[in-house]
């Protein structure tokens, strides 16, 4: 499910205070995948940063973001290096003697010299922040759970909109499946007319045929797995716990049962019903995709 969470939280170490900020973006996937870019001073972290993250999201790709700075000053600072200063200098003086050039070096000369003056980054324990960070990514979580709780609303609106359109499917079915029977015997019947053919109405071979026909376009068990799969979604769809997963493979067996009436139902209606539902059994996929 997309969405998106931001969160920070103070660090103090003995370098000093640093603010860490974490964000969260989120975009659909079947799986979970937790893609981390952590400064290097709390690489050290990133197993920690991903457990917490899969604690709390079931799937889709989550990206984690993370900033630090220090209150108050930068976070590197600058070295001098004597040594260094000292060869440049009397170097620079030396080749000045021996090639005849005035000695004019000035202090501001070493600013431009490479290695003289170096600046590095704070050294400050993983550790030490470990707290601070996974404390932020927590409030980044939260962010992001009350962001996607909204969208699921919506969501879940729309999926109840569709399963009462499904369910409806399932009774018109249900009423026409055996009136299909009652067509073909009719149907049957006037061909046998037509044709001139004199066949008792109870004759062994027609009767053998309609039974033959009743039993290939029977659609009852269909009906009632496909009614079950129906119930079971509902109740997911109620539930608290993450249902994406499941939810995602009940649309496989409703899009299952949905054909198979279609390949047996044997009559123009029914096809028709078919159709309908095979387009919001679809609509009902793609939803799914985006819940947890």
């Amino acid at each position: 499910m997309t969405g998106y969470g931001r969160g920070e939280a103070l660090a103090e170490t003995p370098s000093g205070t640093w603010r860490i900020q974490v964000e969260l973006l989120s975009v659909n996937r079947r799986q979970l995948d937790v893609a981390t870019n952590l400064p290097g001073i709390l690489a050290d972290l990133e197993a920690d940063v991903r457990r917490l993250v899969s604690e709390k999201v079931s799937r889709g790709r989550v990206q984690v973001r993370t900033q630090m700075q220090v209150e108050g000053g930068a976070g590197s600072r600058i070295q001098f290096e004597p040594a260094v200063a000292k060869q440049m200098v009397e170097t620079l003086r030396q080749f000045c003697r021996d090639h005849g050039l005035a000695d004019d070096l000035a202090a501001s000369d070493l600013i431009r010299a490479p290695g003289v003056f170096t600046s590095g980054e704070v050294s400050v324990p993983a550790e030490s922040m470990k707290d601070s960070l996974l404390g932020a990514v927590a409030i980044a979580l939260s962010a992001l759970g009350t962001m996607q709780e909204a969208e699921g609303a919506h969501l879940r609106a729309d999926l109840e909109q569709r399963l009462e359109l499904l369910e409806s499917f399932v009774v018109e079915v249900a009423t026409a499946g055996p009136v299909v029977v009652d067509n073909y015997r009719r149907n049957l019947h006037q061909r046998l007319a037509d044709a001139g053919l004199s066949i008792d109405l109870g004759d062994e071979r027609l009767l053998r045929e309609l039974g033959l026909f009743a039993e290939k376009c029977d659609i009852s068990e269909e009906i009632t797995r496909l009614a079950s799969h129906l119930a079971q979604f509902r109740l997911y769809l109620a539930g608290s716990e993450p249902a994406g997963r499941p939810l995602d493979f009940l649309c496989q067996e409703l899009q299952r049962e949905v054909n198979t009436i279609g390949s047996k139902g044997s009559d123009a209606g029914i096809a028709r019903l078919v159709v309908t539902a095979k387009t919001e059994v679809e609509k009902i996929r793609e939803q799914v995709q985006n819940l947890q």
